[in-house]
């Protein structure tokens, strides 16, 4: 019997304080994602091992795509983003363990990781233009469409929660209903779809989050890409 994504169970409570299964399994998947780092980052070499090399291209994929989008340098953003893109792919995967659903099958999880980018978005703008800089964009291009643009802030965050809650749910319904229904070895097909879904769902997540930051920050190059750009390299 598959439960409803709107509700979750309670496995214990700490005072006042119920913990969910989502809530356990997302404290699983950051303590793995911090003991891995460690364990993988400890004895970098100038001569990277494959492991390293693997490590490495990552970091350049991500800094790409920051570097195409926001067109400015990706270190500030990097920790944010790769963060972003990596908890979301654990987390979407985490399906592959009998009797787990991943955590971001359950609205909360992806209304935290919304809100975790509505405020980075606020945060870099405010750092980036100053408190006054940040205000004025919302005046951009008439005061007219300062309602509009107060809006559109709050909608693109409710966009991320229900792309990403209503792709991943929908993948765990579907995979638990054929799986009652036809046996064990039917669903790996919808399986192997289902992680290929998880990881394009994280890469729109973690792209769109930097879009909407490179909006905040203005696009404005901090160093060389803009002056290559310039320069037509």
């Amino acid at each position: 019997m598959i439960s409803s994504p709107l509700s979750t169970d309670v496995l214990f409570r700490i005072g006042p304080v119920l913990v969910s299964t989502p809530v356990v399994v997302t404290w699983v998947i950051i303590a793995v994602m911090g003991v891995g780092s460690f364990l993988l980052t400890r004895n970098l070499k100038l001569r990277p091992s494959r492991t390293q090399a693997f490590l490495e291209m990552i970091v350049e994929v991500i800094d790409g795509q920051i570097r195409d989008t926001m067109q400015t340098e990706p270190a500030p953003y990097r920790p944010l983003i790769g963060m972003l893109f990596l908890f979301i792919v654990i987390a979407n995967w985490s399906s592959l363990i009998p009797g787990i659903e991943p955590p971001t099958a359950h609205i909360e999880t992806d209304a935290a990781l919304a809100g975790l980018v509505a405020v980075a978005t606020v945060y870099f703008g405010v750092k980036k233009r100053g408190v006054g800089g940040y205000l004025k964009t919302f005046a951009e291009p008439s005061w007219v469409m300062i309602p509009l643009n107060i809006v559109e802030q709050i909608t693109r965050t409710f966009s991320l929660i229900i792309r990403l809650f209503g792709n991943i749910m929908s993948g765990v319904f579907v995979v638990g209903i054929v799986l009652s229904l036809a046996g064990l070895l039917v669903p790996i097909p919808l399986m192997a779809l289902d992680l290929l879904t998880g990881a394009v769902q994280a890469y729109i997540f973690a792209i769109l989050a930097t879009v909407f930051i490179g909006a905040a920050v203005g696009g404005e190059g901090d160093g060389e890409p803009k002056r290559d750009q310039q320069k037509g390299i």
